[in-house]
């Protein structure tokens, strides 16, 4: 609930406690105002319900060690705390959101003290902000929808052997066969360090030069993969291989900042005021939240065999496969679209080879594909509708596959 002035001052008068002691004990004390409107200037006291989260920011669980070493207690209790917030530094433990219907109050970070560290290391980056003029707030929502995204993309990334380490250790040791329930709650333990780098490495204007000189500076051309920010970032996070990587996620918040920066530089005037704001991040690119993708999982777990849900239940394993055979695909197609030379019987010979290894990889995908939707449940008829074939049709192809796979 928060309160007009009027409402405050009545509730401190009640309390018997000064207004400025309650405007730091709750956190919401300041927010009644514009909550309110033109009845937040009212002289007469008014209230309106909000939802905690959306006011004073998200909800964690409260360390209960502290709480039993502070009252003797070890109860349960929670608080309003930032995404830098949640190390609790003297017993190495993060706190989990508190609004996520999950058992979990936390993760043991005992055994990653590069988390902790990233949590001491944030205060400086923080500070760097503030001499920059940006609010720390902005600058962490950035650097972590670009980590965050990268995390969706690094379970196909053969390269990428930290976080799964880290997985596995906030998981107790193994995270076996609910890989996919720790990957939702263990995602901002683990890549909090990588956030905290990012975060540093936005607010360095040598950084900054750098995307200036990757795009030209005064004579603009396209970013590069090979440019000069995306290689320092990736040695930056610890991951010298990550550069292209991060260079060619068009759309992605990354490239939106870079692009930001570089419109900013040059003075350019766009319609849209956030055109030139590196620290705005878009809400299609804003990481979706661990209670929100945990409702997600429990709704597809509900029905597997109906519509979509069925992907939940496809191994991870066979889902990699899958992915991996489509991106190969994809990476065929695009070879079609370069630039032919030499006799043209050659440039055709090479066309029909890349156009057939594409089309036999989209086959392999569809295969496996379609044996993974009839093992999670889905009807064989359905399944053949959707590979516009017949029922025999499909139960032959998956028969001989299944045969192949035994062998």
């Amino acid at each position: 609930m928060v309160l007009n002035a009027a409402g405050r001052q009545v509730l401190a008068d009640l309390c018997g406690v000064d207004s400025a002691v309650l405007a730091r004990a709750l956190p919401s004390w300041e927010h009644g105002d514009a909550a309110l409107g033109p009845e937040g200037g009212a002289e007469k006291p008014a209230a309106v319900w909000r939802v905690g989260g959306a006011v004073a920011g998200p909800v964690a669980f409260g360390c209960r060690l502290c709480a039993a070493r502070r009252t003797g207690v070890p109860v349960r209790w929670v608080r309003y705390a930032a995404g830098w917030e949640r190390v609790c530094v003297r017993h190495g433990r993060w706190q989990l959101d508190a609004d996520a219907d999950q058992e979990l109050e936390y993760l043991d970070l005992r055994s990653l003290p590069e988390v902790v560290v990233a949590q001491r290391r944030w205060a400086g980056v923080a500070r760097r902000a503030v001499r920059g003029g940006v609010e720390r707030e902005r600058v962490f929502a950035l650097a972590y929808a670009v980590v965050a995204r990268w995390w969706e993309q690094a379970l196909y990334w053969e390269e990428e052997k930290v976080w799964p380490r880290r997985l596995h250790l906030v998981a107790g040791g193994d995270a076996g066969g609910e890989l996919e329930r720790w990957r939702i709650v263990g995602r901002d333990a683990v890549i909090f360090p990588e956030v905290v780098a990012v975060a540093d490495a936005l607010l360095d204007p040598v950084m900054v030069q750098l995307v200036w000189g990757d795009s030209g500076a005064e004579r603009p051309r396209p970013l590069r993969a090979d440019g000069a920010f995306c290689r320092a970032l990736g040695e930056r996070v610890g991951r010298p291989w990550l550069g292209p990587v991060a260079a060619t996620d068009y759309g992605g918040p990354l490239i939106v900042w870079m692009g930001a920066v570089v419109r900013a530089r040059r003075g350019h005037n766009r319609p849209d005021p956030y055109a030139k704001d590196p620290w705005w991040v878009r809400q299609e690119l804003q990481p979706a939240t661990m209670a929100g993708q945990l409702r997600v999982r429990a709704k597809e777990k509900k029905a597997p065999g109906s519509g979509t849900n069925w992907r939940a239940a496809v191994p991870a394993e066979q889902r990699f496969l899958i992915t991996n055979l489509l991106n190969e695909a994809e990476e065929q197609v695009l070879l079609l679209r370069g630039a032919q030379v030499g006799p043209t019987a050659d440039a055709a010979r090479y066309l029909l080879e890349t156009l057939s290894r594409g089309t036999e990889l989209l086959d392999r995908a569809l295969v496996q594909i379609m044996a993974a939707a009839v093992n999670a449940g889905v009807r064989l008829e359905e399944v053949a509708r959707w590979a516009r074939l017949s029922p025999d049709e499909a139960a032959e192809i998956l028969g001989a596959y299944r045969g192949a796979d035994s062998q």
